[in-house]
């Protein structure tokens, strides 16, 4: 197992390429916010990493954010995605508008996988980590160190010996050079 994180460089991207990525990361709140043009920053940077890997497929986690933005980037590209959600319902409390967006994006994964039956419980979240973290040769994640689902996926995958590519600082450095040109 490795965890990388550091800049994307193209020698960690050609070693990882081929894999079965799955996702983890932060929601909106902890990138760049809600709205369009966060959106659109998220999802540039994302396609860039999947572009540079070149994943045979990649499995996402369906939440708002990373996850949705990883998925999203693998349509675009082309690559079969899957979308593993946690329990029927996930998007129930979220705006209408985010909830069409996940119908649209689950309308095109090449398969979808209702990890825990029922409605949420306290566990459903952690079991969808575990289930893509055992099906990926690879977790992207983009995770800043706090205590979070994310974190708690990230230890999961190291115990589980999976590669993991923490680009946290990557996008640090992909928002700062949007904002300073």
């Amino acid at each position: 197992m490795s965890v990388v994180s550091v800049e994307f460089r193209s020698d960690v991207s050609n070693q990882l390429r081929g894999r079965t990525v799955a996702g983890t990361g932060h929601r909106p709140q902890k990138l760049l916010g809600f709205g369009a043009r966060a959106d659109s920053i998220l999802r540039r940077f994302t396609r860039a990493r999947l572009e540079a890997l070149r994943p045979k497929r990649v499995i996402s986690g369906m939440a708002l954010g990373w996850d949705q933005a990883l998925a999203t980037a693998a349509v675009d590209l082309g690559i079969p995605f899957v979308a593993a959600v946690p329990f029927e319902g996930q998007e129930a409390r979220w705006p209408e508008s985010s909830q069409r967006e996940l119908a649209a994006l689950i309308a095109r994964a090449a398969k979808v996988v209702i990890v825990s039956p029922g409605s949420f419980s306290g566990r459903s979240m952690q079991a969808r980590n575990e289930w893509m973290v055992e099906r990926c040769d690879l977790l992207l994640a983009v995770y800043d160190g706090s205590p979070s689902g994310p974190g708690n996926c990230i230890r999961f995958a190291d115990g589980c010996g999976r590669d993991i590519l923490n680009l946290w600082t990557s996008w640090q450095v992909f928002v700062r050079a949007l904002a300073y040109g």
